[in-house]
């Protein structure tokens, strides 16, 4: 087999599969600031006044299909009943032309959530309804990464903070 011949086919194959490799880098662009390590540390803000300090990983996953965001606590302080061996995963993906996201705790909660990208910098998860209301917002000011979970009873549009938390890239 000439070295001309080998070099067309990857040539071709390399040409059919751009189109695809361009769709799946695209879909993600509006989320593309949160790719990385962040730190995370918290004030006693929130309703849960607890402090942590960890950190955590949105990365592209499954052949960037899927992002992921994976987390690692190294310090907690909370009151009474607050979780501080918490352990979650939540995965966004593509469907039908706009973004999504899944969340699992080991708490047993599970959220699904619409995410929408009011500017450059800023992702807006939000769960569905009825029932209780949750958002979580990321946004990135110069170089520091700030979250916010928060949550609105069944019928209200008044969101309340339960954790707040930010840091720097890793």
């Amino acid at each position: 087999m000439s070295s001309k011949f080998i070099l067309r086919a990857l040539v071709a194959s390399l040409a059919f599969s751009l189109p695809a490799a361009a769709r799946q880098d695209t879909q993600f662009t509006p989320l593309s600031f949160l790719f990385g390590t962040w730190s995370a540390a918290t004030a006693a803000s929130g309703a849960t006044g607890a402090t942590a300090l960890g950190d955590y990983t949105f990365r592209p996953d499954l052949k960037g299909k899927v992002i992921t965001r994976t987390g690692s606590l190294d310090a907690c302080k909370g009151p009474q009943g607050f979780d501080c061996d918490h352990h979650d995963m939540l995965t966004i993906y593509p469907e039908n032309g706009a973004l999504h996201a899944i969340y699992f705790d080991n708490e047993g909660h599970t959220i699904h959530y619409d995410i929408a990208t009011p500017d450059a910098n800023t992702a807006v998860f939000l769960s569905n309804t009825p029932g209780p209301q949750f958002r979580l917002i990321y946004h990135l000011e110069g170089k520091v990464m700030t979250g916010k979970f928060q949550f609105a009873p069944p019928g209200s549009k008044d969101f309340t903070s339960y954790l707040e938390w930010s840091g720097a890239r890793k």
